[in-house]
């Protein structure tokens, strides 16, 4: 069977480019080569989708880093209030949490797949499952696309095979390869938001403890500040991980780099001074060990006092005011040396993939073969964790579709 085009990739992006496709008129068919559509959808959010924020378009670009300005026009014209819209339409009622990040009531992703998943049987969108390992040309212009021993003809193609991230949902860059034979530059995949790894041991020893309302700061070996943040980190038996240091990670590229937290950002160096002069003179018969128990989580207090180079056993009315000093500077930037990112395999998302420079901004098409177009994390755009990655993947599906379902020649 012809059809008008064909969406290759059964993901967040895929569905919706398909659903967006055949709501103009278009006749579709979705491949996807897993034996169910939405793998990866299901763990998005901790199991629970962060669908999108509720904010607008321009504070969506603000939160992308990597290539936000390619995606302005896309985001203009589905927005996340289109979004929102659209899943309740749906019948997925909605709510909105700390951060703006917009969740289903539910506090499930099935229910925003099962959404998705009726959406396409009203209309009538074909599924096929295989993987997809060619995209056909004819005439200089996407022809349709090869799968095992099938061939399926289209007059367009929507590539939205997701990036290298969790690969047992089946991102494993298959998409990248079809791209790069056809002549696309592919920007070497990594892992954007994903926990850190750090050089010795003081992490390991403080592995489990959760910090809140901190302060974060990403430096470079030259001092320049990279990123930063507030709100929770977390140690591990690796380094670090945790909301602030998944967002730190998007600026991490291969260089030396330090993060620097603020234990008590709500106080400046003078008001901490006094804390722990108060603490020193409550507990002055008291080891160290013991009169930093209300200043410090426990597990915390032995790495501080080793950075010190102060004896766990001295007590506190000996402590010399040149250390209580250090004491002070260390709280207000505790450092962690990072040696580099956890595995790609561990990242929520991936950074990198098509140049965006050889994509059309407005349309998602490619400018190197014509009725080929990419959606979703295919595309070397990625953005803090909050719901903005997906928004990312339902605009461009969205401005892809829109595009592509013009095609009638």
């Amino acid at each position: 069977m012809i059809y008008d085009g064909i969406v290759v990739g059964g993901g967040p992006a895929g569905m919706f480019a398909a659903i967006t496709a055949a709501r103009q008129g278009a006749r579709v068919l979705l491949l996807e080569k897993n034996d169910r559509l939405g793998k990866k959808l299901l763990i998005t959010g901790k199991g629970r989708c962060n669908v999108t924020n509720d904010c607008s378009a321009q504070e969506v670009l603000q939160n992308t880093p990597r290539n936000g300005r390619f995606l302005y026009s896309a985001m203009a014209a589905f927005p996340p209030e289109k979004t929102m819209a659209f899943f309740r339409e749906l019948g997925c009622n909605l709510k909105t949490e700390r951060g703006n990040r917009v969740f289903p009531t539910t506090d499930k992703a099935q229910t925003i797949l099962d959404a998705l998943r009726r959406e396409l049987e009203r209309l009538r969108v074909p599924i096929q499952t295989g993987a997809v390992t060619e995209i056909l040309t004819k005439d200089a212009a996407a022809a349709g696309v090869r799968a095992g021993e099938a061939v399926y003809s289209g007059r367009w193609v929507i590539l939205a095979t997701g990036g290298v991230s969790y690969p047992a949902t089946g991102s494993t860059g298959d998409g990248y390869a079809m791209a790069r034979k056809l002549g696309h530059t592919v920007i070497p995949p990594e892992g954007s938001l994903v926990p850190l790894e750090a050089e010795g041991d003081c992490c390991a020893r403080m592995q489990g403890l959760s910090l809140r309302n901190v302060g974060v700061r990403l430096v470079n070996a030259k001092g320049k500040l990279l990123y930063k943040d507030f709100g929770e980190l977390l140690f591990t038996h690796f380094g670090v991980s945790g909301p602030t240091v998944l967002s730190a990670s998007c600026h991490l590229r291969g260089e030396g780099c330090s993060l620097v937290i603020d234990l008590k950002p709500a106080l400046e160096e003078s008001k901490l001074d006094g804390r722990i002069l108060r603490d020193l003179e409550q507990y002055r018969n008291r080891s160290m060990e013991n009169a930093l128990t209300d200043l410090l989580p426990r597990s915390m207090i032995p790495v501080v006092l080793d950075k010190l180079g102060v004896d766990p056993q001295l007590q506190a009315n000996s402590l010399t005011k040149e250390k209580r000093r250090e004491l002070v500077g260390l709280l207000k930037a505790f450092p962690v040396e990072i040696r580099g990112k956890r595995p790609v395999s561990e990242a929520i998302i991936t950074s990198g993939g098509i140049q965006v420079s050889q994509i059309d901004p407005k349309t998602m098409e490619s400018k190197i073969l014509p009725g080929l177009f990419f959606a979703g994390e295919i595309i070397d755009c990625d953005a803090y964790t909050g719901g903005f990655n997906l928004q990312i993947a339902w605009a461009t599906a969205y401005a892809a579709a829109m595009a592509a379902s013009q095609i009638r020649h």
